[in-house]
């Protein structure tokens, strides 16, 4: 049997001096999250789009998300219905790129100079090349010739080094994000681990960076698994109202972690290495944890067990325990108070 679910985002186009409303219908149980070959920054945008067809208001729906009129105007204007990659990113690709700039003769002396002197940068192979041959030569030609033909005393060491750099510059900084005051907006996650009786527990905790709702439970390894497990519930229990999340570079928030991350859409931020303050309402989550709770007597490697007190814990750190950041009101009271969503954790459920 097929089924099929109506996604409730709508796209109008005017026919004739009239709205005609379009309503796409796809195969299977599809929700805005599974959407084929769309990217997260695009799922986000078609929450928008959703959104602003219910409500019909455009300042509504930019004060909802924490986007300015412009911005929702601007990906408005370059919607299409009936393409839903019209909410990608352009490529920004120059038009005019920078060409293959050394001659042959160039070439040819400078893998003879780097050949001789294989341990030399690019810098002083630029500079013997002058002094050789009374002609300029760029740093930039000198590397291009070094990776063209693989120059390197080591080169499976240097490529995998290489590899690893560029996945690095692909991760996005938590600091590239400018943090808005809404609650759901960034959630910060982190392991804590834990000896016990000679048996090694990870603590996966979270916290959301502005209303201080937050959530913890232990698991028995570090796979990413479990690291997947724990973002399901916490979007369960933010009753799906996340919109960002930052975490470090944990082999826990990887594989299975990474594709739930996809799947939900998330936006995705990495914090610098050795850098807690890029994640200091998080490590200020996890000295309470382990002060108020775990220092307690509540320590055991049965999970069950300590995931059973922790809930408990954590229904009286959410609901009354007072915040000093927070005016000394309980995560629950703050977010009553400042609601901007309609977010309520079941703590009980989970």
């Amino acid at each position: 049997m097929i089924y099929s679910k109506k996604l409730h985002n709508r796209g109008r186009t005017r026919y004739g001096g009239c709205m005609t409303t379009l309503t796409y219908v796809l195969p299977g149980a599809v929700s805005l999250a599974s959407l084929p070959r769309l990217s997260p920054e695009a799922k986000k945008r078609l929450k928008w789009m959703d959104y602003y067809h219910k409500c019909e208001n455009a300042s509504q729906t930019a004060r909802y998300f924490g986007i300015s009129r412009e911005t929702f105007y601007e990906w408005r204007r370059r919607y299409n219905p009936l393409r839903l990659e019209s909410l990608e990113e352009k490529s920004r690709r120059p038009k005019n790129t920078r060409h293959w700039e050394v001659r042959r003769e160039q070439e040819l002396r400078l893998i003879t100079l780097r050949k001789a002197h294989i341990r030399w940068g690019k810098i002083k192979i630029k500079k013997l090349y002058q002094d050789q041959y009374q002609e300029g030569v760029s740093s930039w030609a000198v590397q291009r010739v070094i990776e063209k033909h693989g120059l390197y005393f080591h080169p499976a060491k240097t490529e995998k080094l290489r590899k690893k750099r560029k996945i690095s510059q692909m991760k996005r900084r938590i600091t590239e994000l400018t943090k808005e005051k809404r609650t759901g907006f960034l959630l910060a996650l982190d392991t804590v681990v834990r000896y016990w009786m000679g048996t090694k527990r990870y603590i996966l905790t979270a916290i959301d960076a502005y209303g201080k709702i937050a959530y913890a439970r232990m698991y028995p390894s570090k796979h990413s698994r479990h690291a997947r497990d724990f973002l399901l519930r916490l979007n369960y229990l933010l009753n799906e109202k996340i919109e960002n999340i930052t975490r470090d570079n944990g082999t826990e928030f990887a594989g299975e972690f990474d594709a739930a991350i996809g799947e939900l859409g998330f936006g995705n931020y990495y914090s610098r290495v050795k850098t807690p303050t890029d994640n200091a309402v998080n490590e200020r989550f996890n000295r309470t944890l382990d002060e108020e709770f775990i220092q307690m007597g509540n320590m055991t490697a049965d999970c069950d067990l300590f995931n059973q007190k922790l809930t408990e814990w954590l229904i009286e750190y959410n609901f009354k325990r007072p915040h000093q950041t927070l005016a000394y009101m309980s995560p629950m009271e703050f977010h009553k108070k400042y609601r901007v969503s309609g977010m309520y954790p079941s703590f009980t459920n989970i």
